[in-house]
């Protein structure tokens, strides 16, 4: 809650410290510059009637954020000259409204949901190839694609990534094609189904190797190789980076 307390009040500075220059922001009070040389930047506080009786509880004491669709959205770089926008718009908050996934160079590409997203890019000042949105909150849901996705689950500080696929089963040979997503370092999870049948044929191989060549997994468990029937089997990989 902290987290985003503190991005939402990073956001009211911007949004408020616009009202004196276009009128497509509106505060339902004045907005005077009395806090110099305070800890906060803005304080939105005496915006309303703080006494006990008067303005009602429900009046003055929200914040309305304007929506964005983080599937289209792109940033706009010609300025990221380390001066302008000295942290490459590290930290940056939006209100998500649609369910997709972001575009591919706009940072690393990641599954998002309706709900508030920061743009975290720690240490850059001219690129946002880094960057990713993340969700604001504790335990977002995320929807894991056919695109690499970042769950919820970390080990130490390291974040766990997960995307989803299919192989062929020849019936003959324990070999499959599981290729290793970009950047992969390391399998923390495999589950292997059949969509539609409730069907879950396993939750480990017998051996993995990380690469896209063929036959780079072995199905089974990790003391007993198996030869699956002929088909296609869906999996989920969850992997480090």
């Amino acid at each position: 809650m902290k987290n985003i307390f503190k991005s939402v009040v990073v956001l009211s500075l911007a949004t408020f410290g616009l009202n004196s220059v276009s009128a497509q922001v509106a505060s339902n009070g004045t907005v005077v510059n009395n806090i110099v040389g305070e800890n906060p930047f803005f304080d939105a506080s005496t915006n309303f009637d703080t006494a006990s009786t008067g303005t009602p509880n429900n009046v003055g004491k929200g914040l309305y954020f304007p929506s964005t669709n983080l599937t289209t959205w792109t940033f706009k770089t010609a300025n990221l000259d380390g001066i302008t926008y000295p942290t490459a718009f590290d930290g940056m908050i939006v209100y998500n409204s649609a369910t997709g996934n972001t575009v591919s160079g706009q940072g690393v590409q990641v599954a998002v949901v309706p709900g508030f997203y920061y743009f975290s890019n720690p240490g850059q000042s001219t690129s946002i190839t880094a960057g990713r949105w993340l969700p604001m909150g504790t335990s977002p849901k995320v929807s894991i694609g056919t695109v690499e996705t970042l769950t919820n689950t970390s080990i130490g500080n390291a974040p766990i990534y997960a995307i989803k696929g299919t192989f062929t089963a020849t019936g003959t040979s324990t070999a499959v094609n599981v290729p290793s997503p970009t950047g992969m370092t390391g399998m923390y999870g495999i589950t292997i189904y059949k969509t539609g049948t409730n069907v879950v044929y396993d939750r480990s191989l017998y051996s993995y190797t990380l690469g896209t060549g063929a036959g780079n997994a072995i199905t089974g468990s990790p003391s007993m190789s198996v030869v699956y029937p002929a088909g296609t089997y869906d999996y989920v990989l969850e992997y480090l980076k």
